[in-house]
């Protein structure tokens, strides 16, 4: 199977809680994942987006039922609530 992207993340959103996982992809096309599980709190949401950038993502893939994206969405750059500069380069996909 061919690497599309060599950095990404899938977020499933829940009400109380957000869970990521960063697949990371080296040269020989091993892949390693990180899990982290994140409050879904604003101040959380900005510790996510230190943590992507940390783990330098590019590509984000979010899932959610009813309206709990909502605040996860607004959150990210370009997103009404400002986001994080170091983020910008980072393409934001939202899956409902």
């Amino acid at each position: 199977m061919q690497v599309v992207y060599s950095r990404c993340c899938g977020l499933d959103v829940h009400k109380d809680s957000l869970t990521a996982c960063v697949l990371v992809f080296d040269e020989q096309g091993r892949r390693r994942v990180r899990k982290k599980e994140f409050p879904a709190y604003w101040q959380q949401l900005q510790r996510l987006k230190l943590w992507l950038y940390a783990n330098k993502v590019q590509h984000v893939a979010m899932e959610s039922t009813g309206v709990y994206w909502k605040p996860v969405w607004s959150s990210r750059p370009g997103g009404k609530g400002g986001g994080n500069r170091a983020l910008r380069r980072s393409t934001w996909l939202p899956f409902a």
